[in-house]
C-alpha cells in the first residue's frame, strides 16, 4: 500500500509540473527604454516576477484559460493583458507614464494663483494685508504683480492696456456686479471684501478659462474658505474706524461674520486734504459680510452675503468753474451669493449657484440730482468628470440678468430717464488633457447671446503647457473674449454689438527652493470697440463698433523667500506698448491709463528681537500720455513719472495682539496723473490747465488687531 501511495504522488507531481505554463516578455517605457523592477503577476494569484535590468520577466503558473496579467510600476499607469494564458509568451509591453498631480505640468499662462487654489502659488492671501501700501485692500496688493498698472486716482484693476471695466470679479465662481466701493471723481476706490474670508485668489491677466466671459482683459476669482480651522473673534480698532468679526462652528456647519465702520472725519481734522479738495462730509461707511457653510459627506453648500452703506460730500477744483464743484453721494449695496457642490461616486461633480445684487446711488452735482438703481443676477450650473488621470471634461450654462434705471433732474426740475434691461445667456465646454507629466492642454469653447444687443458670439480658448525639467515649464495660450459695452453707452443705445479682444500669450515659469520666476510675453488684438461723436456718451450721440486697437508687452516676476533669513521679497516689471481708437478719440493713440513701464519692489522682513515685521513697497510708473489742446498732436505729451515708497510695521504685542502702522508715499512724491484743460482759450489763445493730483500726498494708518481663539495662538497676520 505504501508503494502505491509513493507511485501515485510521483505521478501527480509529474502531472502538475507538466501542466505549468511559462509567462514571459519585456517591459519598456514610451521611448523603448527597459524598465527594471516592474511587478508582473497573474491577477488573483501569487504567480509572478519582477523585471530585470533589461526589462525582461519570466515565470511559471498552473493557471489555464482566460486570465488577466497585471504589470505595475511606480510612476507608471498599470497595464493589463487579458486573454488565454497560453499566449502570454514573449510579450512586448509598453508602460505609460502616470500623471503626477504634485509634480506634473500645470497650465499657468496668464494666471497667478494663491492660497490652496493651486500648488503653483506666487502670492498668499495674507500678502494682501502685509504688503506696504495696500492697507488691506486686495486690489492694491494685486497691483504689485506684473501686468497691472497703478492708477492712483482710480484704485481699480487696469490690466495689460485694458480699462478697469475690462476686469470682472467672481466669488465662488459667481459674478460680483459692483466689486468696488462707490466714490467721487479722482478719489481712489477700494474693494468691498475682507481678505480674511477667502482661502485663495486666482488672478488671470489674460487667456482665462472658457467658464468665464464678459471680460476683455482679465478675471479675478475669489474663493471663500470651505471649513474654518477653529472658532475665533477678531477685533480691529483703527485710525479710520473699527471692526469686529466672529466665526462659529457646529460640527460640519460654520458661520463667519464681520462688520466694519469707516469714518475719515477724524483723520481729515488732523491732516486736511489739499490739492484742490475740500470735504464737507468725509467718506463714511458701514459694511458687513457673512459666510455660512454646510459640509456633507460628498457635498458643500455656501451662502455669502455682503452689504455696504456709504456717503460723502466733497468739493473739488474745476478749471472751468470759478468756485469749487460740489459732489454728494449716498450709495447702498447688497449682494447675495449661494453655491452648492456635489461629488458623485462615478467621478462626476455638479456645481450650481446664483448671485444677486442691488445697488443704488443718490448723487448730487451742484444743484443737479442723479439717481441710479441697478438689479443684477447670475445663475450658473456646471457638471464635470475626470474620466481618468489624463482627461477631464466640464460643461455648463449660465444666465446674467440686468435691470438698470437712471433718473436725471436738473435745476429746473426737468426729469430725464434712461435705462436698460436684458439677459445674457451663455454655455461653455472645456477639457483638460494630460498627455504626460510634461505636456498638457486645455481646450474650451464658449457661446453667448445677449437679448439687449441681439448679438451672438462664439469664443474658442486653447492653453498648452510643456515641462522640460523638474522646476520649469513653458505655457502657451490663445483665446477670443467678448464683452457688452459699458452701461454709460447701452443706457442710451442698445443696438451696438459686443466688443472683442483676442489674446496670444507665451509664458515661462520656474518654481523651486523658495524662488519663483515668471516671464510672459503677450499680444492683445482689440476689435469692435465703441466710438461716439461727443465728448461723453449722451442721448444724441452717434454710437458705432468701429474702434480697434492692440496691446503687447512683457511681464517679469521674481520672488525669493529663502536666500536671506527672515526676508521675503518680490520684484515685478511690466513693459506695455498699446494704442487704441475708441470712445471720442480722433485717432489711434495710447490712453492715459497705460504707462509704458511699471515696476514694483515689495519687501517683508521679520525682526525677531523686536517681534516685528517691517515692510517697504516701491512702485514706479513711467509718464502717462495726455492730450494738450495747445498742440496739434493728439495724446502726444506725458506726465512726470509716478513714484511711491510705502512703509509698514507690524508689532506683535503678544501672540494674539498686533499693533500696526503704515504710511503710503512716505517721501511725499508729487504725483500727477493727468491735466484738466479749460473748455475755451484765454485772452492769449491758450487753454489754461491744472494738474490732477491725489487729495493728499501721503496717508497714515494706525491699527490695533486682537484675535481671541480657542488655541490662543492665531492672529490676524498668521504669517508673523
Amino acid at each position: 500500500m505504501k508503494n502505491i501511495l509513493i507511485v501515485f504522488t510521483l505521478f501527480f507531481n509529474f502531472g502538475f509540473m507538466m501542466a505549468q505554463t511559462t509567462v514571459s516578455g519585456t517591459v519598456t517605457d514610451a521611448k523603448k527604454n527597459p524598465i527594471e523592477g516592474a511587478n508582473v503577476y497573474v491577477e488573483g494569484t501569487y504567480d509572478g516576477a519582477s523585471t530585470d535590468k533589461n526589462g525582461h520577466f519570466s515565470f511559471e503558473t498552473p493557471e489555464t484559460g482566460t486570465q488577466t496579467l497585471v504589470v505595475s510600476m511606480l510612476s507608471y499607469e498599470s497595464h493589463y493583458e487579458i486573454g488565454d494564458i497560453a499566449y502570454f509568451k514573449d510579450l512586448k509591453i509598453q508602460l505609460v507614464e502616470a500623471i503626477n498631480s504634485l509634480s506634473g505640468v500645470t497650465l499657468t499662462a496668464g494666471t497667478f494663483e494663491a492660497g490652496d487654489n493651486s500648488k503653483v502659488s506666487v502670492l498668499k492671501p495674507l500678502d494682501i494685508v502685509t504688503t506696504a501700501g495696500a492697507a488691506g485692500d486686495f486690489v492694491a496688493a494685486l497691483q504689485t504683480l506684473p501686468g497691472t498698472t497703478t492708477i492712483n486716482e482710480d484704485g481699480r484693476l487696469f490690466v495689460r492696456g485694458g480699462t478697469a471695466g475690462e476686469t470682472q470679479v467672481f466669488i465662488d465662481g459667481l459674478r460680483v456686479f459692483q466689486p468696488f466701493s462707490a466714490t467721487a471723481n479722482n478719489i481712489p476706490t477700494r474693494g468691498r471684501f475682507s481678505p480674511f474670508l477667502f482661502k485663495g485668489i486666482t488672478f488671470s491677466t489674460g487667456g482665462y478659462s472658457a467658464e468665464y466671459g464678459q471680460a476683455l482683459s482679465s478675471v479675478l476669482l475669489l474663493n471663500t474658505t470651505d471649513v474654518p480651522e477653529q472658532e475665533k473673534t477678531d477685533i480691529s480698532i483703527m485710525s479710520v474706524g473699527g471692526g469686529v468679526g466672529h466665526t462659529k462652528i457646529w460640527g460640519d456647519q460654520s458661520l463667519s461674520l464681520n462688520t466694519s465702520y469707516i469714518n475719515l472725519a477724524p483723520y481729515e481734522a488732523l491732516i486736511p486734504s489739499k490739492n484742490g479738495t475740500r470735504w464737507n462730509r468725509p467718506y463714511e461707511s458701514i459694511s458687513g459680510e457673512a459666510v455660512f457653510r454646510s459640509k456633507g459627506e460628498r457635498s458643500m453648500f455656501k451662502l455669502y452675503t455682503g452689504f455696504n452703506h456709504a456717503n460723502l460730500d466733497i468739493e473739488q477744483e474745476d478749471i472751468n468753474y470759478t468756485d469749487f464743484v460740489r459732489f454728494q453721494m449716498t450709495n447702498n449695496n447688497l449682494y447675495f451669493n449661494s453655491s452648492y457642490k456635489y461629488f458623485f461616486e462615478n467621478n462626476w461633480s455638479l456645481v450650481s449657484g446664483a448671485s444677486i445684487s442691488w445697488d443704488t446711488n443718490d448723487i448730487g452735482v451742484e444743484e443737479n440730482q442723479i439717481d441710479t438703481k441697478e438689479t443684477a443676477s447670475h445663475i450658473k450650473v456646471k457638471a464635470g468628470k475626470n474620466f481618468n488621470s489624463r482627461f477631464g471634461l466640464s460643461v455648463g450654462a449660465e444666465v446674467f440678468i440686468s435691470d438698470f434705471e437712471e433718473t436725471y433732474t436738473d435745476t429746473e426740475n426737468t426729469v430725464f430717464g434712461t435705462g436698460y434691461d436684458g439677459q445674457l445667456w451663455a454655455t461653455f465646454a472645456e477639457s483638460d488633457i494630460f498627455l504626460s507629466n510634461r505636456f498638457a492642454m486645455k481646450l474650451g469653447v464658449r457661446g453667448e447671446h445677449s437679448t439687449l444687443l441681439d448679438d451672438f458670439n462664439v469664443s474658442p480658448r486653447v492653453s498648452l503647457a510643456y515641462k522640460p525639467g523638474e522646476n520649469g515649464q513653458f505655457s502657451l495660450a490663445y483665446g477670443d473674449f467678448y464683452q457688452r459695452p459699458v452701461s454709460d453707452v447701452v443706457k442710451f443705445d442698445g443696438s451696438v454689438h459686443f466688443e472683442k479682444a483676442s489674446h496670444y500669450i507665451l509664458n515661462y515659469q520656474y518654481i523651486g527652493n523658495g524662488k519663483t520666476f515668471r516671464a510672459e510675453a503677450y499680444y492683445k488684438d482689440y476689435d469692435n470697440l465703441i466710438k461716439y461723436d461727443t465728448e461723453m456718451p449722451e442721448f444724441g450721440s452717434v454710437y458705432a463698433n468701429s474702434g480697434s486697437g492692440y496691446a503687447s508687452g512683457l511681464d517679469l516676476f521674481w520672488r525669493d523667500n529663502k536666500s536671506i533669513e527672515y526676508l521675503d521679497y518680490w520684484v515685478s516689471y511690466s513693459y506695455l506698448d498699446t494704442e487704441r481708437d475708441y470712445q471720442n478719440f480722433s485717432e489711434r493713440a495710447t490712453p492715459n491709463f497705460a504707462p509704458k513701464h511699471n515696476l514694483s519692489v515689495v519687501t517683508k522682513y521679520w525682526v525677531d528681537k523686536l517681534r516685528s515685521q517691517v515692510g517697504f513697497t516701491y512702485s514706479y510708473g513711467s509718464g502717462r500720455p495726455y492730450h494738450n489742446p495747445n498742440t496739434p498732436e493728439f495724446m502726444a505729451e506725458k506726465t512726470r513719472s509716478f513714484n511711491n515708497l510705502s512703509f509698514n510695521w507690524a508689532y506683535l504685542i503678544d501672540q494674539q495682539k498686533i499693533l500696526y502702522f503704515s504710511v503710503n508715499n512716505m517721501l511725499g512724491f508729487n504725483n500727477i496723473s493727468n491735466y484738466q484743460y479749460a473748455d475755451t482759450p484765454n485772452m492769449n489763445g491758450t487753454f489754461d490747465r491744472h494738474a490732477i493730483t491725489p487729495a493728499a500726498d501721503s496717508f497714515f494708518f494706525v491699527g490695533f488687531f486682537w484675535t481671541i481663539s480657542s488655541d490662543g495662538k492665531s492672529n490676524q497676520l498668521d504669517n508673523l
